[in-house]
């Protein structure tokens, strides 16, 4: 603020330059006076003077006056203020807005300069994407401003990825600008079993500016269009939405015309499509459940897992088969030696946030031939093998952790930290070699073995590599959770498998080919504190 102040001239440290009686009779003191305002949607404000009119000739286009041309000939200019009001505006505009209310309270001038619309035009464009012609906007008379502080700014918090919490089902959110609007896209995975398909999505609420009083919220659920809604920010990475019309989500034929459309939009099915009669439980379960919410919920924040060159694939979001559950989406992310597959939605037996699959880089598995690998029997055998072999080496890591205990303790020395996260960590960087010569791409044939059932049968039939893992597996109402060993194979860059011996059975994984904005987790810790709260809401 002090340096803005004396490069403009009216800071204590050079003075006021603004010398002459014409000048001061055109602009009076009130040049020199510091404004207080700190909010985007002030920045600008007050009083119509001279300088309005020469902003609002620099948002024509029309020549400048020579009496606001900025110093005296020959010499190069003192201060800010004696530049010409357009280059001032070509300054202000490359500031991020967030700091222009701080410039606008150096002096009444810098306040006046920043009420012009080309400002503001150019931050929408570059920090939000707006790209339409928000010189319409001028019809309605709504200002640039206007847009980037009471509807951009304001709901800037909202942008990203969200994880809703609806009970065990979970699902994804994605908050965006678009065009002159924000709106919260809940994404769908495709019909089961459907799993290489593009995702769905449909609108939830939305925000705009109708006018310049303030931004309007309108739920979008339901199918009688746009109806009045609210959303408040609850804390930090947190918000909810309300609808303040819940009627509009009522149908003329009832509940059960809403379950017949709701079904044939979530499973692109009738209910006399589904034979299977615990599948039909399962989906009245989820309509019954799902629906009681009328659209007011609270949503966390979810990152997108960061990436590294070890990594054996890029982490990201996945598509996957659940049974009769049908598709699910989960969170492949990678944690030295380890890969985690997160919920993002779940169902009554696996909550969404919960961990629905482990693999261990450090144990690859060589698949038998084709014959051999139809046998279950010989594939079981070989998995329980490196599962007896992984039990057995944590015996040991954690015998041999007691004992430097012990002996630290006798040494009267604090005792190192080996376990937990720690130990992962001095892994990594001895495992990366050995990740990135299995990420070498040569295939090897594939087939499921006879017994284990798959949703979708037209899984690859090359794989590039395998390793050992465990997948979660529990009552209705995750009861009795246990971790169960299982075959992690790796088809391409955006295909995997699990086959999971207890069910025997087979869910196939296809990746969300969907750039999200504003999801990039700011750090590896805070994606693992992501993690770790997701799942204790979870449990």
């Amino acid at each position: 603020m002090a340096v803005c102040a004396r490069l403009c001239g009216v800071g204590p440290a050079r003075g006021c330059r603004r010398r002459g009686a014409a000048r001061e009779q055109r602009r009076g003191n009130a040049d020199s006076e510091p404004d207080t305002d700190t909010d985007p949607e002030e920045a600008g404000g007050g009083a119509v003077t001279e300088d309005d009119e020469a902003a609002e000739r620099i948002e024509g286009g029309r020549p400048l006056p020579p009496s606001v041309e900025a110093g005296p000939a020959g010499r190069a200019p003192l201060s800010l203020l004696e530049l010409p009001p357009e280059l001032l505006v070509q300054i202000f505009g490359s500031l991020p807005g967030t700091d222009l209310p701080s410039l606008a309270r150096v002096c009444t001038t810098f306040r006046r300069i920043l009420r012009t619309d080309t400002i503001w035009r150019r931050r929408c464009r570059e920090e939000y994407g707006v790209c339409e012609n928000l010189r319409k906007l001028e019809i309605t008379g709504v200002s640039c401003r206007d847009v980037y502080a009471k509807l951009l700014h304001r709901y800037r918090h909202i942008l990203g990825l969200w994880q809703p919490d609806i009970g065990p089902y979970g699902g994804l959110l994605n908050v965006v600008v678009d065009g002159l609007f924000i709106i919260g896209w809940m994404y769908l995975p495709p019909h089961d079993p459907h799993v290489d398909d593009p995702m769905r999505f449909k609108p939830l609420f939305r925000i705009h500016l109708m006018e310049r009083k303030c931004a309007t919220v309108e739920c979008m659920y339901g199918h009688k269009g746009p109806h009045n809604g609210h959303i408040q920010i609850v804390k930090k990475d947190e918000f909810s939405t309300k609808c303040n019309q819940t009627d509009h989500h009522r149908m003329s034929g009832g509940r059960q015309e809403e379950f017949r459309t709701w079904l044939r939009e979530e499973w692109g099915r009738t209910l006399e499509d589904i034979f299977h009669e615990h599948m039909q439980e399962l989906i009245l379960m989820k309509f019954i459940y799902t629906s009681q919410y009328d659209n007011c919920l609270t949503y966390r924040r979810i990152y997108l897992p960061p990436s590294s060159p070890q990594d054996l694939i890029q982490p990201g979001l996945f598509k996957g088969t659940y049974g009769s559950h049908g598709l699910e989406i989960v969170m492949l992310s990678f944690h030295g030696k380890k890969a985690k597959g997160t919920k993002i939605t779940g169902d009554p037996n696996i909550p969404a946030g919960q961990q629905t699959v482990e693999i261990d880089l450090a144990h690859p598995l060589q698949l038998p031939d084709i014959e051999t690998l139809r046998d279950f029997s010989e594939l079981s055998r070989m998995v329980l093998e490196v599962q007896e072999q992984v039990r057995r080496e944590e015996q040991e890591r954690e015998q041999r952790q007691e004992e430097q205990e012990h002996s630290q303790q006798a040494a009267s020395q604090p005792a190192s930290p080996l376990g937990g996260e720690g130990a992962e960590g001095e892994e990594t960087a001895a495992g990366a070699e050995g990740t990135t010569q299995d990420k070498a791409p040569a295939s090897q044939p594939f087939v499921l073995p006879t017994g284990v059932i798959s949703r979708n049968e037209d899984y690859p039939r090359t794989c590039r590599v395998c390793f050992y893992g465990t997948g979660l597996i529990a009552g209705h109402g995750f009861t009795s959770p246990e971790r169960t060993p299982g075959v992690f194979v790796l088809f391409d860059d955006d295909r995997f498998g699990f086959i999971w011996l207890e069910l025997k059975s087979f869910s196939l994984y296809s990746r969300i080919k969907v750039s999200f904005q504003n999801a990039q987790a700011p750090s590896q810790e805070a994606f693992d504190e992501m993690l770790k709260n997701i799942q204790f809401l979870a449990t």
